[in-house]
């Protein structure tokens, strides 16, 4: 714990706190001691579960995360993770397959380490992604901007640039809630069935319905030079699209 004559000091900037989500206890008291050699903060939590609820209360700088756990495995957790925002997440996966790495920045982790590996390099790894996170430009409160697109949440607008022009796009409210839904986690594969209940009017029960909307949203985005977004994924849903 910091002295209280350094959190006094306004120039104190507490070192990044890391979230260590690992069922395995002598596996996490190696990650968190190695990281607290290099100066990191940790807090711990033994399943899925208990790691939403500190999430929630830490605010951490950065997940570490284990796949397989009990209560709530961790595909869940990070899907959560990546709903409320943009925390960076590394998952931890005992399968060296590529579907489980595929699986993991589908849904929107940042990287990922195979078991067993060696802690100093996952300390490694956590670094790096935490020197590229604090290099992102932050966007204005309520106002979420991917590419050539920025919606205004506050506002209800939409705007695209493109070879140095700018237009607002006439959006009904489904699309652009829908639009929303995904810039929100634009790595995140999103069924059709959580964009029908969370982004189109009570009484749309038909899933297909939710394909038609993303038809004219996708049309409305093409025609000001914006392609290939919402991005379809075969036999999942959608995602925003290319994160460049």
């Amino acid at each position: 714990m910091p002295d209280t004559a350094d959190c006094a000091n306004p120039r104190f900037q507490p070192q990044p706190l890391v979230l260590v989500v690992e069922d395995e206890i002598e596996i996490a008291k190696i990650l968190t001691a190695y990281l607290g050699r290099s100066g990191l903060r940790t807090v711990h939590a033994s399943d899925g579960h208990e790691a939403l609820m500190m999430h929630l209360a830490h605010k951490p700088d950065l997940v570490l995360l284990d796949i397989h756990m009990p209560v709530m495995d961790g595909w869940k957790v990070l899907s959560e993770v990546r709903h409320r925002g943009q925390t960076p997440v590394i998952i931890l996966t005992a399968l060296d397959q590529d579907i489980d790495k595929l699986m993991g920045l589908r849904i929107g982790a940042d990287d990922y380490v195979v078991k067993p590996f060696n802690p100093a390099e996952v300390v490694a790894r956590v670094q790096t992604v935490l020197r590229r996170s604090q290099t992102r430009p932050a966007a204005p409160a309520g106002v979420l901007r991917i590419g050539p697109c920025q919606i205004d949440l506050d506002n209800y607008e939409v705007t695209v640039h493109v070879n140095d022009q700018r237009h607002v796009l006439d959006l009904t409210l489904t699309e652009f809630k829908i639009l929303a839904w995904l810039m929100r986690t634009p790595k995140r594969v999103v069924s059709r069935s959580e964009l029908l209940v969370n982004c189109l009017p009570e009484g749309d029960t038909q899933e297909r319905t939710v394909d038609s909307h993303i038809s004219k949203l996708r049309k409305k985005l093409e025609a000001v030079g914006v392609e290939g977004v919402p991005l379809s994924v075969r036999g999942v849903g959608y995602r925003f699209g290319s994160d460049r």
